[in-house]
């Protein structure tokens, strides 16, 4: 299990214990993090799960894939740290992510 730290757009901090294997989005939904719409379900078509990757954390994250990069181009406010938080999941690697949800 893995601690993951959300920042919404007001700067309200909201803090999450996420088992391995379940993605971000899971873990914001279950905890009710604001912002974190998941309309699809985590299947990768809506962007209602849009959030930005801490800096420190961006190389341990790494970059999405193709199909994940197709679906962020649809969404305004993109920026390089951008991803899809059903697109990540946990780990013990990512214990103390920092994730700053887009609300876009």
């Amino acid at each position: 299990m893995a601690t993951v730290t959300y920042i919404d757009k007001s700067g309200n901090v909201y803090q999450a214990e996420v088992e391995d294997g379940v993605t971000l989005m899971e873990g914001a939904v279950h905890s009710s993090v604001p912002g974190i719409d998941a309309e699809c379900g985590g299947a990768c078509v809506c962007a209602t799960c849009h959030i930005y990757i801490d800096e420190e954390w961006q190389a341990t994250v790494g970059r999405p894939n193709e199909i994940e990069s197709m679906t962020l181009e649809e969404v305004d406010g993109i920026k390089p740290s951008s991803r899809l938080a059903c697109q990540i999941a946990m780990s013990s690697e990512l214990d103390g992510l920092v994730v700053h949800v887009a609300n876009e």
